[in-house]
């Protein structure tokens, strides 16, 4: 199996999907907070064919949780600044591999990750979050370059419609060029792995938006 290196040989954890071949551009994926599970690395396949690198950051060394309460506790427990630190330098190790031609993309708590290193690496082209928004410790998202695409649920708990439109007030204010889509849809609405609130007519309208999305700004060439 493929790793990414950073350039002083460290290997980081996670899982790489280059099918697509060297030069392609790539995409940062950051998990929910259930860990890396096989369900996040269908999504790196999902975008193989598209013509796009995908490399699945894994936050939590290894381990997946196996309920909400552990899922909650292993987010609570990450140190900010040593995530900010990981998300970093894979960026800096995929930079190299696409030629510049750079995206992340999140899920929830990877969703504010996704906002979060985009504000903090303006190396970062394309930056995709579903029903994830950064707190202010965590990053100033008024200072991305990077362009956004947002997907959010109309009935989220987590992320409240009101936390939506104060993040879509700020990065209009800071000239961030953003465009955020609202589903009548529940928290978590793309995981196709729970069904409790899997909406599959939302989930495919964001995944095809979110595909348009890096083509336009990345490019890549879907397979043939």
């Amino acid at each position: 199996m493929s790793q990414l290196v950073t350039a002083d040989g460290n290997v980081l954890p996670g899982f790489l999907e280059d099918s697509a071949g060297a030069g392609t551009p790539a995409v940062l994926i950051v998990h929910e907070w259930w860990g890396l599970n096989e369900q996040v690395r269908g999504i790196a396949r999902r975008l193989a064919p598209q013509g796009f690198q995908a490399f699945c950051v894994d936050l939590y060394g290894g381990t997946v949780a196996k309920d909400a309460a552990e899922a909650a506790a292993r987010m609570q427990a990450l140190d900010a600044q040593a995530v900010l630190a990981q998300l970093h330098a894979a960026v800096h190790a995929l930079l190299p591999r696409c030629q510049g031609a750079l995206g992340v993309l999140g899920y929830c708590m990877g969703g504010a990750h996704a906002l979060a290193t985009a504000a903090h690496n303006p190396e970062v082209k394309a930056a995709v979050a579903f029903y994830g928004i950064p707190s202010a410790a965590m990053a100033d998202v008024s200072r991305i370059s990077a362009k956004v695409l947002g997907h959010y649920a109309n009935r989220d708990h987590s992320v409240s419609p009101e936390r939506v439109d104060a993040l879509e007030r700020t990065l209009r204010a800071a000239g961030v060029q953003a465009t955020l889509y609202r589903y009548a849809a529940d928290h978590a609405f793309a995981n196709e792995r729970r069904p409790e609130v899997y909406a599959p007519e939302a989930a495919e309208l964001a995944w095809q938006r979110t595909l348009a999305f890096f083509h336009e700004v990345l490019g890549g060439s879907p397979a043939k």
